[in-house]
């Protein structure tokens, strides 16, 4: 595969990823209940969009785990984290700010309150991922140990361990036999920040050998599948949305993101298209940071249009990802916001 088509995959991944995310909350905010009617449409859309996250956690993988790329902690210390740390609070103490603009509470005392919690991370919540990255980020120096050339197997060993323990292990829990267990075998299975270094290692084993065509489609429709109409059994059965195969460190997700990923490495550029999905990938760290101020402000809208999910949602991700695109096209024309906070 040569660096062209390489880098128009991962672009792709990345277009497809922040997507993802904005379905996820346009969906999410929906409010649809179980028992509701437009519910099992609202799954339709929010079950593939559930493999966002584990898809940017890939491209991380993808592209700062090759031995092959340059890496210092100098360089992780000195740019890479300050630039992650540098953005995530820039935009906390935004939305922090436009909370108390919007619900009529701003004040000097309860801008220090505010303030106090950014500083403490206590955050916008879609800033979560912007956490977990800097985990990720802090482990790539010993990631990288298992990807080194003639590491293969250990690092498909890692990998299967991983997903035993960060995927499999945490889905389970919940359900007998597993809620027998206590004491130190509970503790066994990585939480959810630690289980995210996997998806990165997933991603630079992906991005050298990806799935081949057959078992890659096999795997989304698997992990759709699983998620969709596992959601709904579960919640059948429980009479409320529940939301355990929707997680993404859960199979389904799992599975979606590594036959999305090596569907999307695979995928040739286009004669036309391929520059507005490559601009697409580049602003994608720049439309989540951004994305729910235009969430909040097309909601509202949104809720009124007596039109079916199957619409709703797909017009509210255009009404979302376009302005937020819009800003992109705007910041990046600023050095110093291109460099640190985009």
């Amino acid at each position: 595969m040569d660096g062209n088509r390489r880098e128009y995959g991962m672009d792709l991944v990345k277009a497809v990823a922040v997507t993802g995310v904005v379905v996820t909350h346009v969906s999410a905010n929906f409010g649809d209940g179980f028992g509701v009617p437009q519910w099992l449409q609202t799954q339709c859309w929010a079950s593939p969009a559930r493999m966002c996250v584990p898809l940017f956690l890939m491209c991380t993988g993808a592209l700062q785990l090759p031995p092959e790329r340059p890496m210092t902690l100098r360089k992780l210390w000195g740019r890479s984290l300050p630039r992650l740390a540098a953005a995530m609070y820039f935009w906390a103490m935004l939305y922090m700010v436009y909370g108390l603009v919007v619900s009529g509470q701003l004040s000097a005392a309860a801008l220090w309150q505010g303030m106090k919690k950014v500083l403490l991370l206590d955050q916008e919540f879609h800033l979560y991922y912007l956490h977990i990255a800097l985990l990720v980020y802090a482990l790539l120096p010993l990631l990288r140990l298992l990807t080194v050339p003639k590491r293969e197997a250990e690092l498909w060993y890692a990998l299967g361990i991983w997903f035993l323990l960060g995927i499999v292990y945490p889905t389970v829990r919940g359900f007998w036999p597993f809620t027998l267990l206590r004491g130190i075998p509970v503790q066994w299975m990585l939480n959810m920040a630690w289980a995210a270094s996997g998806y990165a290692l997933l991603g630079c084993a992906l991005r050298r050998r990806p799935l081949p065509g057959a078992a890659a489609w096999g795997a989304f429709a698997g992990g759709l599948l699983l998620t969709y109409f596992g959601t709904w059994g579960l919640s059948a059965a429980a009479g409320s949305t529940v939301l355990t195969l929707q997680q993404g460190m859960s199979p389904g997700a799992a599975a979606m993101a590594a036959g999305a990923f090596s569907l999307c490495i695979r995928a040739r550029a286009p004669r036309r298209g391929a520059r507005f999905v490559q601009d697409l990938g580049r602003a994608s760290f720049c439309i989540y940071l951004v994305h729910i101020f235009f969430v909040r402000v097309a909601m509202p809208l949104l809720l009124r249009l007596p039109v079916p999910r199957l619409v709703s949602i797909p017009v509210g991700t255009l009404a979302v990802l376009a302005p937020s695109f819009l800003v992109w096209l705007v910041l990046r024309r600023i050095p110093w916001v291109r460099r640190w906070l985009i």
